[in-house]
């Protein structure tokens, strides 16, 4: 059984900006069974955290040359955009921890 701060997978991945110009933005993230939480690259800032009770599901994966682009679609149908390098597979660890925690929960 998972213990809720258990790190499942910790590493870089980048969220598009909700400003005028989207760009985007790196970010440390730290996924757990219950949430994901996303570290600013300066130092002292305070994280943002996606618990997985508020997230509907992960969608739009896309696969470029260089990034895997996928979308995490809140309860709320809010849509937050997220890229990471190919090979970290960051969109498949957190499908399999979002699932394990609705399995949990319909438990």
């Amino acid at each position: 059984m998972r213990t809720p701060g258990e790190v499942l997978r910790e590493g870089e991945l980048e969220k598009r900006s909700d400003s005028l110009f989207q760009l985007w933005k790196k970010k440390r993230g730290v996924l757990t069974p219950d949430r994901l939480r996303l570290f600013p690259a300066g130092p002292g800032a305070r994280p943002k955290e996606l618990r997985f009770h508020s997230i509907l599901k992960v969608d739009c994966v896309e696969r470029t040359g260089k990034y895997v682009y996928f979308t995490i679609v809140t309860t709320d149908r809010k849509e937050i955009d997220f890229r990471c390098a190919g090979e970290s597979c960051w969109n498949a660890a957190i499908t399999l921890a979002l699932i394990d925690f609705q399995n949990r929960r319909a438990l």
